[in-house]
């Protein structure tokens, strides 16, 4: 598990420094600078949680049990949050109109938010000594 949670942070984190550098110099002919600071809020977060994904990864099993259960819930939050932005900052780009998929944002920011809940929670009920 340890292997595939470093890397995905590493998979993660190239794809933020990818997309940001889009975003920076490639998107901002393309779209308006709503667009451009939405999509850079896509890459930030993704950036977050690829160094939430190596802390993770890199702490020992006694201390956080629940590893897989944070992953998963990790993965599917940057996908649903970050890409669901990606996809909603591009919009104007396209002949389909993505913004329906914008319920799938929020969705995405839950996972996220109880994969740090349940970090928080496996750490405060570790058996590890203060």
């Amino acid at each position: 598990m340890k292997k595939t949670i470093l890397s995905t942070a590493c998979l993660f984190g190239l794809l933020a420094v990818v997309l940001g550098a889009f975003g920076a110099h490639g998107l901002k002919q393309l779209v308006d600078a709503d667009a451009v600071a939405t999509f850079e809020t896509g890459v930030r977060y993704q950036m977050y949680h690829a160094f939430f994904l190596f802390v993770l990864g890199l702490m020992p099993d006694i201390l956080v049990q629940s590893k897989k259960t944070i992953y998963g819930c990790t993965v599917l939050g940057v996908v649903l949050f970050s890409f669901s932005i990606y996809v909603l900052a591009l919009n104007d780009l396209v002949e389909f109109d993505f913004k329906m998929f914008g319920i799938i944002t929020p969705i995405g920011g839950v996972f996220l938010i109880a994969a740090w809940t349940l970090l928080g929670y496996g750490i405060l009920r570790s058996k590890v000594s203060k």
